[in-house]
């Protein structure tokens, strides 16, 4: 999986080792309340995640890069394609941050950089989020990056034991 380098930040494969600090963050109620997992439990948890994401990659299915600040080589988060449609050029991008990297522009930077990489090197044409509307932080980031708002799914997705609304976000890649 490529490596990706932006002026702040390093992406790379999610690895094992990440999984202590990973951990942290997809246990906090806070970062995860509009992820579609709800707060681990335990570090194996995390593991497997890891390890899911990483078997997923092998297969073209999927890719999760960990975040890392440059300057201090900590992890900040990951962020990646969930799902990819090979057959249509299409993928559907998910992020998250530790909450004491929120408000740095660190999801900006990574995904500016993800999203050149799907165009450019994967030759994606297509790529698509998700967001629950209550979600206004993301919601903000993907106009930023230039996302159009094409609407509302109802009840689309089942999330923490309950169906959920989310809003369907896009960019083309004749949109760059």
């Amino acid at each position: 999986m490529t490596v990706i380098s932006t002026r702040r930040l390093l992406l790379r494969q999610a690895a094992v080792e990440d999984a202590p600090v990973l951990y942290t963050y997809w246990s906090d109620g806070e970062v995860t309340r509009y992820m579609n997992i709800a707060p681990m439990e335990r570090l194996s948890q995390a593991v497997e995640m890891i390890k899911l994401l990483n078997s997923l990659a092998v297969h073209g299915q999927a890719f999760r890069w960990s975040i890392l600040d440059r300057e201090t080589g900590a992890v900040a988060g990951s962020c990646g394609f969930n799902q990819l449609d090979r057959e249509n050029l299409r993928a559907e991008i998910g992020y998250e941050l530790g909450r004491q990297y929120w408000g740095r522009g660190f999801m900006l930077e990574a995904l500016q950089a993800v999203l050149d990489h799907g165009y450019r090197q994967m030759q994606l044409n297509r790529i698509q989020a998700l967001v629950e509307p209550p979600n206004a932080a993301s919601r903000g980031l993907l106009s930023k990056l230039g996302f159009r708002e094409e609407g509302l799914l109802r009840q689309y997705e089942r999330a923490k034991g309950r169906f959920i609304d989310v809003i369907m976000y896009a960019r083309l890649k004749a949109e760059l």
